[in-house]
This record gives C-alpha cells, sequence and structure tokens, in this order.
C-alpha cells in the first residue's frame, strides 16, 4: 500500500524518518511517497487534505482536526524549545521585555513583525504573549533574520535553527516564547505533531503510528546511521548546528507523548479557544 507523507527538510525531521523512508525498519508492506516542505506549506496541505500523514504545525492542527487525527509518534514538543522574538535594536529588546504577557504601549503596538506563518504555533505564542502585535509580515523562516537586518521588519520571529544563529549576525533576543508558555502553564510546549487521515483503514493508522515509533528508536539507537541523509537536506547548515537542532527537538515526546504530552496539548487548545485565536470544535484530537 502506497501511502503520501509530509514533512520537512530540517533536520528534526530526517532523523525521525530516515530509518522509515529508507526501509532500515520492517514497513510491514506500505511504501512512504514523501514529499519535503516548510512548515507553513505543509499546514497549508493539511488544510486542503492532501496528504495521508503529515508534519504540522499544533496551531495549525486546530484547522484540520475534522480531517486528521494526531499520532502518538512523531511529535516536537519539549522544554526550552520554543520559538523567539528577536530584534536588531538592543534598546527595543530591553523595552518589550517588561511587558510580555502584559498590555503594550500603543506606541510600540505597530511595530513590524515577521513570522514564519500564520498557522504556526510559534505565531500562536506571539499571539498570547503580545496580543496587541499584529502588524504581521509572513515570510520563509529561514529570511526573519535576513529581513532584520535590512530593516525591512522591527521584530523577528524565529525558529529551527535560527535560534543558534541569531546572536552572531549582531540581533537581540526580546523573548524566549516556550520559556514564557512553559513559565505560564508549567507544561512542555507542542511545536508540531504528525496527524493521519481519519478516513483511513483503523488497522493502517495503527501502524502508521508504530512505525514512526520505531524509526525514532532506529535513529536513538543509530544516531550516524542517517548522517549523509540528514545533511543533503540541511542546506549549508554546519554539522553542530544541525546536531544541536536534532538535540533540541528529538526526544522522548517523539517517541511517544504519554500523559504529559497529551496534557500538554490540551492545555494548548483550551488557551487558544479561550483567547480567540483557533475555531471551536468538538472532534476527538488523539488517534485512539
Amino acid at each position: 500500500m502506497e501511502i503520501t507523507l509530509g514533512f520537512s527538510p530540517c533536520p528534526n525531521d530526517t532523523f525521525i524518518f530516515d530509518a522509515l523512508v529508507h526501509h532500515k525498519i520492517d514497513t510491514k508492506g506500505l511504501t512512504f511517497n514523501v514529499e519535503y516542505h516548510d512548515v507553513e506549506t505543509l499546514n497549508e496541505k493539511a488544510f486542503n487534505n492532501k496528504l495521508d500523514i503529515t508534519k504540522l504545525s499544533y496551531h495549525a492542527f486546530a484547522y484540520a482536526v475534522q480531517k486528521y487525527e494526531l499520532l502518538d509518534a512523531g511529535s516536537a514538543l519539549g522544554f526550552g524549545v520554543g520559538p523567539l522574538l528577536i530584534t536588531k535594536n538592543e534598546e527595543l529588546a530591553a523595552e518589550l521585555k517588561e511587558y510580555a504577557g502584559d498590555h503594550l504601549p500603543v506606541a510600540l503596538q505597530d511595530l513590524r513583525v515577521g513570522i514564519p506563518g500564520k498557522y504556526t504555533t510559534a505565531n500562536f505564542l506571539l499571539g498570547l504573549a503580545f496580543p496587541a502585535l499584529q502588524n504581521k509580515q509572513e515570510l520563509v523562516f529561514s529570511d526573519i533574520e535576513q529581513a532584520l537586518l535590512d530593516n525591512n521588519i522591527d521584530l523577528g520571529l524565529i525558529i529551527h535553527e535560527n535560534r543558534f544563529t541569531y546572536q552572531d549576525k549582531g540581533l537581540f533576543k526580546v523573548v524566549d516564547l516556550g520559556d514564557f508558555w512553559e513559565r505560564t502553564t508549567n507544561n512542555p510546549i507542542p511545536l508540531g505533531g504528525i496527524v493521519v487521515k481519519r478516513e483511513l483503514p483503523v488497522e493502517v493508522k495503527l501502524l502508521v503510528n508504530q512505525l514512526i515509533k520505531e524509526s525514532v528508536e532506529y535513529a536513538f539507537a543509530n544516531p550516524k546511521s542517517g548522517i549523509e541523509y540528514i545533511r543533503s537536506h540541511a542546506q549549508e547548515m554546519e554539522d553542530s548546528v544541525m546536531y544541536k537542532h536534532i538535540d533540541l527537538y528529538v526526544n522522548q515526546y517523539s517517541i511517544h507523548l504519554g500523559a504529559d504530552g497529551r496534557s500538554a496539548v490540551e492545555t494548548m487548545f483550551k488557551k487558544a479557544l479561550s483567547a480567540g485565536l483557533i475555531p471551536q470544535f468538538h472532534t476527538n484530537i488523539f488517534l485512539t
């Protein structure tokens, strides 16, 4: 049986899926046709029901939950893994730090913010910490640092490997939005998950979940096995940054969400609903 599978070319995703897509584990007769896209493109494909299985932002999942269920394996959750709000202006960074979670003065509300996509979890967290920042420009996540350097935006919302490179470019952190989430909820931050079409047979969905779990376990047991595959999709990323990326985003929650992971996801949706950041829905979230 052939199944379409979408995930990003980022090291955490290629690390997770290497054993699966290269048949280093027994896929039990399933063949995966892989598409590589940035997270916001994957979000859009999920909205349009284009892929059988896909990585997406947890924020975006609220808009695709009628068509997809969340797998227990493959997620990116954790502590200290959240997106960062940064700026080129050190004085502005110091000033804005004082207002995270509080009312933002009118004089600061029209700052131009580069975001990696409307439906990213990063943008959801920005909405919780600074709801008054509405002058947003959607950019490919890898272009945000340069947009700051070119003075095209005042603030940048960065994810992925940019967490490790912004300081080298003379940019300054305003707030770690993952830390903001952790302090206010005591939960790990749910960034991205793997979802499967509800219409697929139950036995196929359960098998896919098991195979992704086995793929992650294989990667942990053989961390160098997929290095060329990971490197080939990491563009010009240095190996040290690539490994930091994997270490940051792949952990026990990637093997299985567990009770803590599920609680964090449910907390996110409850907060998002109460803040008016996602539509109301009544569908069960998790694959059962």
